[in-house]
């Protein structure tokens, strides 16, 4: 080897070892901040904090929660966007992500996001009052087609999953239905239990409890399988709604300019978190069940989320604000 080749490979050398110790260096001491685009006491806030405190002791550092809500998710979503791509800036969002840009001018471009995993996917209840005369979701829709607009549902508003798993269901079956749109979820929960609505969809963990005790009656399930814990209440599905099935996901972003060596890391410490036995059982405990997917995987499932989600809006002739 001549002289040149020996200083060319020597600087090829020193790069590697600079660019492998810039790599390992991240993260160091200083905080990760995973902004969660909603208020406090949700379901995505919660799996978010437990998130949070398992993957911190992960990477050696400290991953702080950090509440940003406001139009439906979008001005914490716009903040990580435009956050710098060093890897101590991380998004927590949920299904409204899928929705949002069929429905309003986005304060951000999505592009400058980039899937790292999905976290979970948590099934919904759809439920009436204890005092509803409808037992099955069958009587619901044969009540619903006999007098078009007549019955109303709840939701926490129009780009909730709440709301566009219902106009799901009535594009489904040729139901006409009035929707009320509440502040946020808990409202539209209790609207169903005080018998304001005639039904509404909600997280399973947030109407488990009153289901119970007998302030709701769920008449099906939104996931694919019935729940075990829920063995008697029928899948959406099985109740002659082929096919259907809904559910609120989790995920995290990074900002798009950040290294594709840390989220890589990111990944695979976040999988390693989410598929330990602990974190599985708290997250089960939640309505929820762990995916834990490869980056390119929550991307490609992403794709077909917004698409399901726009077609939903354009059949339901809803115009972009």
């Amino acid at each position: 080897m001549n002289r040149r080749s020996l200083y060319r490979a020597a600087a090829m050398a020193l790069a590697l070892a600079i660019t492998g110790t810039a790599h390992a260096a991240w993260p160091t001491d200083k905080p990760i901040q995973l902004i969660v685009p909603y208020a406090p006491g949700g379901t995505a806030d919660a799996l978010a904090r437990l998130v949070a405190e398992n993957l911190g002791p992960k990477l050696g550092t400290t991953v702080m929660v950090v509440n940003k809500a406001g139009a439906s998710g979008t001005l914490g979503e716009a903040e990580a966007a435009r956050a710098a791509g060093d890897g101590y800036t991380l998004l927590y969002t949920a299904t409204p992500y899928s929705i949002n840009p069929h429905l309003q001018k986005l304060p951000y471009d999505p592009k400058d996001l980039q899937p790292v995993t999905q976290v979970a996917v948590a099934p919904m209840f759809l439920a009436v009052g204890k005092a509803s005369p409808y037992k099955t979701l069958p009587d619901l829709i044969k009540a619903g087609k006999q007098a078009p607009g007549r019955l109303n549902f709840s939701s926490g508003g129009q780009g909730t999953v709440q709301y566009m798993g219902a106009e799901l269901l009535l594009q489904a079956v040729g139901m006409k239905a009035t929707h009320v749109p509440y502040k946020s979820g808990g409202p539209a929960l209790q609207a169903i239990m005080a018998g304001e609505v005639d039904f509404g969809f909600g997280n399973v963990s947030a109407l488990a409890g009153h289901a119970k005790s007998g302030l709701v009656r769920p008449l099906a399930i939104t996931s694919a399988a019935r729940n075990p814990n829920y063995a008697d209440v029928p899948t959406v599905a099985e109740t002659g709604v082929k096919g259907y099935e809904v559910y609120e996901w989790n995920g995290i972003f990074a900002p798009a300019a950040t290294p594709r060596e840390t989220v890589q890391r990111l990944n695979t410490a976040l999988r390693e978190v989410l598929e330990s036995t602990s974190v599985k059982a708290r997250i089960y405990a939640l309505g929820a069940r762990v995916v834990a997917s490869p980056s390119e995987d929550f991307k490609q499932f992403l794709a077909k989320e917004e698409a399901r989600w726009g077609a939903t809006v354009k059949a339901a002739g809803i115009k972009k604000e």
